[in-house]
C-alpha cells in the first residue's frame, strides 16, 4: 500500500538534490534517498551522497546502472577523453548532457518507491536555470509522471520543488531550511569533481556561484 507520508528523493549529493532532501524532510514524515552509479567520471558523488544522507538521518540506496554510461557516447561527464563545453553551444545541447539520465533515474526510482510503499518521488530538476537539458523540463516530468502511473497502475506524485526557482532562489530555500552551510560546504555540484565552491570554471560552478552571489547580495541588502 502506498503511503502519502513517505517520500523517495533522487539524490546525487549536489546542491539541488540536497536542498530537495531537506525540503522532503520538512514536508513528509518518512524520507528515503536513492542515488546512482551510472559510469560518471567522479564517483565521489556517491560518497558525498552517502555522507549527507547519514547526516540527515535518511536511509540511502545506491543502484549501479552503468549501462547509461555505456550507451552515452560523447558525454564529457562520462568520457575523460571528451573536453567539456565551457559554455552551452548555440542551437545544440552541451556535451555534459547524459541522454536519458533523468528518464532512467526516475523510472528506476518509481520501481523502488513502489517496493518501499512511497507515494512521493522528489527530484531537483529546474527549468529556470537549466543547462539546455530536455529532461529537466516541466513538460517532461509531467509526462513521465503519467507514464509511470500507467505502467505500474499506481498514483505516484513526482515533486519538483526547484522547477521554477533560479539558483539564487534555490540558495534562499536552502537557507530557509537551515542547511545553507551544509549545502555550500559539503555538496558536490562541480563537473570537475571538486566539492563545495568547486573549480569555479565549469558551467555548473559558474551557475552555482552566480546564484550564490545574487542571493547573498539580496540578503545583505535587507539587513
Amino acid at each position: 500500500m502506498m503511503d502519502s507520508n513517505k517520500a523517495l528523493v533522487v539524490f546525487s549529493g549536489g546542491q539541488d538534490s540536497t536542498t530537495c532532501l531537506f525540503w522532503a524532510k520538512k514536508n513528509f514524515k518518512e524520507v528515503h534517498a536513492i542515488t546512482f552509479l551510472y559510469g560518471q567520471r567522479h564517483k565521489i558523488e556517491v560518497e558525498k551522497a552517502r555522507k549527507i544522507a547519514a547526516q540527515a538521518g535518511v536511509p540511502i540506496t545506491v543502484r549501479e546502472v552503468n549501462f547509461i554510461g555505456e550507451i552515452s557516447t560523447g558525454c564529457s561527464l562520462i568520457d575523460t577523453a571528451v573536453k567539456m563545453d565551457p559554455v552551452k553551444p548555440e542551437k545544440t545541447m552541451p556535451n555534459t548532457f547524459v541522454p536519458g539520465r533523468n528518464l532512467f533515474f526516475l523510472s528506476i526510482a518509481a520501481v523502488h518507491a513502489r517496493e518501499i510503499g512511497a507515494k512521493n518521488i522528489i527530484t531537483g530538476v529546474s527549468q529556470t536555470d537549466f543547462s539546455g537539458y530536455p529532461d529537466c523540463r516541466d513538460s517532461f516530468i509531467r509526462s513521465l509522471n503519467v507514464t509511470i502511473n500507467l505502467a505500474m497502475d499506481e498514483q505516484f506524485l513526482i515533486h519538483t520543488p526547484l522547477m521554477w526557482l533560479n539558483k539564487a532562489q534555490t540558495w534562499k530555500l536552502a537557507d530557509e531550511l537551515g542547511v545553507f552551510d551544509l549545502v555550500r560546504n559539503e555538496t558536490l555540484t562541480c563537473y570537475n569533481g571538486i566539492p563545495g565552491d568547486g573549480c569555479g570554471n565549469c558551467p555548473a560552478c559558474q551557475l552555482r556561484m552566480k546564484g550564490l552571489q545574487e542571493y547573498l547580495e539580496s540578503k545583505n541588502s535587507q539587513l
